[in-house]
Parts: C-alpha cells; sequence; structure tokens
C-alpha cells in the first residue's frame, strides 16, 4: 500500500495539464478585471457614443425622410391645385374667348347689314334723282317736241310759254293717266301694258 500511496503522492505533483496552476488563475482574473475595467471606462463608452450617433444619424435619416416626403406629397398635392386651376382658368378663357369672337362676328354682321342698308338706301336715292331728272328733261325736250309738232299742225306759233307748259303738262298728264288705265293685271300675277 504504500506503494499506492508513493503512487498516489507522485501523481498528486506532477501537473494537471487540463488545470491551470492557482498563480496563473490569480493573474489571469486581476489581468481580466484591470481588462475589463479598461474597456468600461474607455472603449465602451466610445462604443456607446458612436451607437447613439449612429442610431441617431439613422432614426434622423428616417424623420427627415418621413418630413421630405409629407413635403413632397404638400409640394405635389400643391402642383395638382395649381394644375387643375389652371386647367380650369383655360377652359374659362377659351369660353370667354368664344363667346367674344360669336360677339365680334355678330356685331360685325350688325354692322355689314347697316352698311347694306346704307348703301342699298343711298343707291334707292341716287336712282330716284337721276329718274327725276330724267323725267324732268324728257319733259321738257317732250314739251319742246310737242309745242314744235302742234305748231306745225294747228299752223300757230306756240310760243307763249305759259301756253306752252299748260299743253305739255295736260299731254303728259293724259300720257300718264293712259299708262296707268292701261296696265291690267294679268294671271301669274305680273302687270301688263298695252301701247
Amino acid at each position: 500500500m504504500t506503494h499506492q500511496i508513493a503512487a498516489l503522492l507522485a501523481v498528486e505533483e506532477e501537473p494537471n495539464p487540463l488545470l491551470p496552476h492557482m498563480s496563473e488563475l490569480i493573474v489571469g482574473a486581476i489581468a481580466f478585471a484591470l481588462l475589463l475595467f479598461f474597456l468600461q471606462r474607455m472603449v465602451f463608452p466610445v462604443f456607446e457614443k458612436t451607437f447613439a450617433e449612429r442610431r441617431d444619424a439613422i432614426e434622423g435619416g428616417m424623420e427627415r425622410a418621413k418630413e421630405a416626403e409629407e413635403e413632397a406629397k404638400q409640394t405635389l398635392a400643391q402642383y395638382r391645385e395649381q394644375l387643375a386651376e389652371a386647367r380650369h382658368e383655360a377652359a374659362r378663357l377659351r369660353e370667354d374667348a368664344r363667346e367674344q369672337g360669336a360677339q365680334i362676328i355678330a356685331e360685325m354682321r350688325e354692322q355689314a347689314q347697316a352698311e347694306s342698308r346704307r348703301i342699298t338706301d343711298q343707291a334707292h336715292q341716287q336712282i330716284e334723282a337721276d329718274r327725276v331728272r330724267a323725267l324732268t328733261q324728257l319733259r321738257g325736250e317732250v314739251g319742246t317736241l310737242a309745242t314744235d309738232l302742234a305748231g306745225r299742225i294747228v299752223g300757230e306759233s306756240l310760243e307763249d310759254e305759259a301756253r306752252q307748259r299748260r299743253v305739255v303738262d295736260r299731254f303728259l298728264d293724259e300720257l300718264e293717266s293712259r299708262a296707268d288705265s292701261d296696265a291690267t293685271p294679268v294671271p301669274d300675277g305680273s302687270a301688263a301694258t298695252r301701247t
């Protein structure tokens, strides 16, 4: 048994490769504690600060993106509203232009009709004046011819102007009354004159 105890003691004296020495454990624990203290005091706050800045940047970027999106939506709504107003205004302007065009056309038509009436009236007046002038001239010529012819037939001179006028007027009045009485209506509604 001594042999066995000696073997056990010898085994106990040999270091176990799986178990570290006690002094190594103490030094490792102190180094770990110092490293942990150093990391908590110096490195972790920097990491926390960097993470917070990144989180703020990301969240702030998201907030800014949301704000920009809302602003873009509002701008788009304003643009669409302005576009609708512009279309409405353009339609109103087209309608106004159409109405003004119709009014101008109506005014021009009225002016043309008034000008046409004026020209027609002026032409009628000119025709009437020419007719009166022609009748007066014709009366004078017919009167002269009639008095010459009557003087030749009667054999006396009708040089007395008052008498000459009376004879001519009476002669022309008879011709006009004969022309009026000779005009007879025919079945188609037109007037026929006999000579």
